[in-house]
């Protein structure tokens, strides 16, 4: 048995893990379906998501983790052991080091909650590091410079938006606004607008392939199946892309005053850097049509999307961990 290094970029919407010499080995929804009478889990993650919204009356799908942080230590510990049993059977190690993520402005009880979770699955250490930094590192910038760098980290639970620079952050800002909060803003729109009800799987779908922050030239359009308020029987609707710039725009408003904010807490020199260098989105929200130029537009700094977003932060897990050894 050997020992091998793993890193958990440990999400509100999804769990991915990297196991050290393999790469990504794990990209699973952070979803625990337990029977709510007895307690008992019935599925994690991938199987458990496709139960969102389906599930009969003494079936519950939750997710452990909210905004970032979590939310049922009981459930994320059951989550987090079995994902990664589940990588053990692929590959052999025996009690690895961990190096797990958390968003940046959490107080130490949450962080204290995250490190005891990793160490309760076996592990030989753990370490703690702050998303925005390993996800800045996963999109290969170069933060070990006296140079500034910006990165704004869109995930599922909170938007991490932080300047680095000599591997430490410099200034950041953590908002629970995120992925899963444009889901809701696109229930309440279709709810409000429509007397419709949707699930959150609905919404994520509706984001996805029509979501967008620009007005369009050529409209989008997606077919809406949901409860009618009214009826109370099923209903569908044709919702357009300019509907969810409409639902969305309050919530895209807020990461870009969260920008700013922390663009006007930095020093001149840093500002300055930033400006030559530009703004880098990571996340799975990062994907959202437009946000970049949006944000361009909006900022004046150069904006873009990372490589692979997605995966910024797990890649960065793996950077970290051969800098550890």
């Amino acid at each position: 048995m050997k020992n091998k290094d793993i890193g958990i970029d440990l999400g509100t919407a999804n769990i991915l893990i990297y196991v050290k010499g393999e790469g990504i080995v794990l990209s699973e929804p952070s979803v625990v379906a337990i029977d709510k009478d007895s307690g008992k889990v019935l599925a994690i993650g991938q199987k458990a998501h496709e139960m969102l919204g389906r599930t009969p009356g003494s079936v519950i799908a939750i997710k452990p983790l909210k905004d970032g942080v979590i939310a049922d230590f009981d459930k994320t510990e059951i989550m987090l052991d079995y994902f990664i049993k589940k990588i053990k059977g692929k590959t052999i190690f025996s009690r690895p080091r961990i190096l797990i993520c958390c968003p940046s402005n959490i107080t130490q009880v949450e962080k204290n909650a995250i490190r005891e979770v990793a160490e309760r699955t076996g592990a030989k250490k753990v370490y703690v590091e702050e998303e925005p930094k390993v996800a800045a590192v996963g999109a290969g910038l170069e933060i070990g410079n006296p140079s500034g760098n910006m990165v704004i980290d869109i995930g599922g639970g909170t938007t991490d938006i932080a300047v680095l620079s000599l591997n430490g952050i410099v200034y950041s800002e953590s908002i629970r606004v995120a992925g899963n909060t444009f889901d809701v803003d696109i229930i309440k729109y279709i709810k409000k607008k429509y007397k419709l009800l949707i699930g959150e799987v609905t919404a994520e779908q509706v984001k996805i392939k029509i979501g967008t922050v620009l007005d369009q030239t050529k409209e989008k359009t997606m077919k809406v199946r949901g409860r009618d308020l009214l009826s109370g029987l099923p209903k569908t609707i044709t919702i357009s892309s300019s509907e969810v710039k409409e639902a969305i725009q309050e919530s895209v408003d807020m990461i870009i005053h969260g920008a700013k904010m922390v663009l006007e807490k930095i020093e001149p020199e840093i500002s300055a850097d930033i400006i030559d260098k530009g703004i880098v989105l990571t996340g799975g929200g990062a994907l959202l049509d437009g946000l970049d130029k949006l944000i361009e537009k909006e900022i004046k700094v150069s904006t873009k999307v990372a490589k692979s977003p997605l995966t910024c932060v797990a890649e960065g897990t793996g950077i970290i961990l051969d800098s550890l050894s």
